[in-house]
């Protein structure tokens, strides 16, 4: 199954998603939440109902919709934890060393972005980047979890772009300022539900600029493995529904290019991993803020 947040009827609406349209989820199951935070913590009661009722939904009942009303999927997650030179071809073009330990930073809240609205080229950054990244969404609160137990603990799958203000980035160790400018995290189109994915590696994933590629890998070519990084995260902290991992980019980012090649306006950046779809956006100056 597919969840998606929609701008539909003058407010976002938690919908299902699929190739003929959308179903939102308060009319399969009147009474359901709206909101696709609510319907994670409480899936496994929504689940088996939201099921039947998609099945049982005619050809007629869906409604179109146009890829702009598509919001981020969770606008308000609770966590945004993002994983920092992961695959090994990545780690040599930035001439980083290979991490011993797992290497994570946050994202803050701010960043979260629709998957194909304009995303902003800061005023304060002048090296803005791309970074396509699959995205495992948390969907069951545990502490020390295990490897073999981390599977049971993700809701779903969607695309991002950890887009990244290298100026900012490189000037301390730590990274969370230039990874947290204002509409730097678009992720989506949608939530694909692990049941329906599977094994999340070994998926192509691949990003383009203005048609051009640049970034193509798969997943499975990851150091740590999401069930890895979920081991690890949950030994400091509660992972909890609605919890967003970006688990790692391939090579080819902007700033692996001789030389650096940062994104300028008017630049459109495809990002997409097989089976879950692609997110689209183009990069536009910041606006002066109305006080």
């Amino acid at each position: 199954m597919k969840l998606a947040t929609l701008n539909i009827g003058g407010g976002p609406v938690a919908a299902v998603v699929s190739e003929r349209g959308y179903l939102p989820v308060a009319d399969l199951l009147p009474g359901a939440p709206g909101d696709v935070a609510t319907l994670i913590d409480g899936w496994d009661g929504f689940a088996p109902r939201l099921r039947d009722a998609v099945g049982a939904a005619a050809d007629g009942d869906w409604r179109s919709y146009a890829r702009e009303a598509l919001l981020a999927p969770l606008p308000k997650p609770g966590k945004i934890l993002a994983i920092g030179l992961n695959y090994v071809d990545h780690i040599n073009e930035t001439d980083f060393a290979a991490p011993v330990h797992q290497v994570w930073f946050s994202k803050q809240v701010n960043s979260v972005h629709g998957p194909y609205a304009d995303v902003q080229l800061p005023r304060a950054a002048a090296e803005t980047d791309y970074e396509v990244e699959l995205v495992a969404v948390i969907g069951k609160r545990g502490r020390h979890i295990g490897e073999g137990d981390a599977p049971a603990h993700v809701f779903g799958y969607c695309v991002g772009n950890d887009v990244s203000a290298r100026d900012w980035q490189m000037r301390t160790p730590q990274w969370v300022l230039g990874k947290s400018f204002d509409t730097h995290a678009p992720f989506g189109p949608w939530i694909t539900t692990a049941d329906e994915l599977g094994d999340p590696h070994g998926l192509g994933i691949r990003c383009t600029v203005n048609g051009e590629r640049r970034q193509a890998a798969d997943t499975g070519r990851m150091c740590f493995s999401i069930w890895q990084q979920i081991a690890y995260l949950s030994q400091v902290m509660t992972l909890e529904p609605g919890d967003l991992i970006f688990t790692g980019t391939p090579a080819g980012v902007g700033l692996g290019m001789s030389p650096p090649t940062y994104l300028r306006p008017g630049d459109v950046v495809r990002c997409e991993v097989d089976r879950l779809g692609f997110i689209e956006n183009r990069f536009v100056p910041e606006q002066a803020p109305n006080h």
